[in-house]
């Protein structure tokens, strides 16, 4: 069977237009350039994350609370993560769509037998593609360039 057979397209669809709205988004708020590094940063981040092997997570967890000074950070951390969650409850919405659609590509990637490798890859290009294509569409809508 053809690589190309194997690759989950609808998720790779879904990745895609999530990440769109959220370039859309960021667009729309007219954020400085230090933001969208931010943006592109983060989101290599979760996609590492999502298609690293589970023991090396372990290992970077176990680093993470290995004295009770770390333990009680991750926890005042863990609260205000929870705080601005229930604050900005859109905002968690949006998130965890974005977050759900790069886990449903991970676990169809896991699913179809395909190395983490171009897991990683191809969901990078299909996350930071729709974070541009999502600000390439605000601009032709609202900034009336002309497509010529």
């Amino acid at each position: 069977m053809s690589i190309l057979q194997r690759v989950p397209w609808v998720s790779l669809a879904l990745v895609l237009l999530s990440y769109s709205t959220l370039g859309w988004v960021i667009s729309e708020t007219r954020a400085p350039l230090f933001v969208w590094v931010a943006t592109v940063v983060a989101i290599l981040l979760l996609v590492v994350t999502l298609t690293a092997p589970w023991p090396k997570m372990t290992y970077y967890y176990s680093i993470l609370l290995q004295s009770n000074t770390r333990s009680f950070g991750v926890a005042v951390l863990a609260a205000f993560l929870f705080f601005l969650m229930i604050a900005w409850f859109r905002v968690f919405l949006d998130t965890l769509l974005i977050i759900s659609a790069t886990i449903l590509v991970r676990i169809d990637f896991q699913r179809a037998g395909l190395r983490e490798g171009l897991a990683f890859y191809t969901a990078s290009i299909f996350s930071l593609g729709g974070l541009a294509l999502g600000a390439l569409i605000y601009k032709l809508i609202y900034s009336q360039i002309p497509l010529t």
